[in-house]
């Protein structure tokens, strides 16, 4: 006996239907990007605000660098008559050493010469050019005759037995310091103290200190 056929529907398709990507865009953070450009700019401000009171540190003026190298007691006398008096020569030379970038023109060197306090006398030398970074050496002779210092000539004459004497000593540079079109005026004052061996002729020991800068 023969089944009858059944009517069957075919199975209904399933159909996937593809995910469809979405596309974003990705907009940067405002703010952020603000914050981005002002620290960039504070980072530019920083290296040329340091960049230029560097420049200005550098090439400030400063006062030149003097220092007696060489103080040579050529002769000394003391007299007792009629007036107690000494008679003293000094043979000196000074070095003066720009310390700046710029060139130094001086139109003169005044040294003075004191012991224990009191001015013995002083010696001025004609001007001069220094370069920049550069020294110079000045000579000078230094003629004192007549000088009353009586109250001092015991601690003179020990000093001179010891072989050691110190003079003070009191330099002025006057002139100025320039480049170009440009140019400072300048009145440098320095303050030493001078040991010198009197024996071989010699500085000992030398000890200065710049003294108020007048311009």
């Amino acid at each position: 006996m023969a089944l009858p056929l059944l009517n069957r529907e075919p199975p209904s398709q399933i159909v996937i239907q593809p995910r469809h990507h979405e596309n974003y865009v990705v907009l940067p953070n405002y703010f952020s990007l603000c914050n981005d450009i002002i620290t960039r700019r504070r980072i530019k401000f920083t290296v040329i605000a340091i960049l230029f009171f560097a420049l200005v540190y550098f090439s400030w003026p400063s006062d030149p660098d003097t220092k007696i190298v060489r103080m040579h007691l050529e002769r000394i006398r003391v007299h007792t008559w009629p007036v107690p008096n000494i008679d003293i020569t000094l043979n000196l030379t000074l070095k003066v050493h720009n310390v700046d970038v710029y060139s130094l023109d001086y139109r003169s060197l005044d040294v003075a010469v004191g012991y224990r306090g009191k001015r013995l006398g002083h010696v001025r030398s004609d001007g001069g050019h220094v370069r920049s970074m550069a020294s110079s050496f000045v000579d000078a002779e230094l003629a004192l005759v007549g000088v009353r210092v009586f109250s001092d000539v015991v601690f003179l004459l020990e000093d001179l037995a010891r072989g050691t004497v110190q003079f003070d000593t009191v330099t002025e540079v006057k002139g100025q310091l320039g480049v170009l079109f440009f140019g400072f005026p300048l009145n440098a004052n320095v303050s030493c103290q001078v040991l010198v061996n009197t024996i071989n002729q010699t500085i000992v020991s030398q000890n200065c200190q710049a003294m108020v800068r007048k311009h």
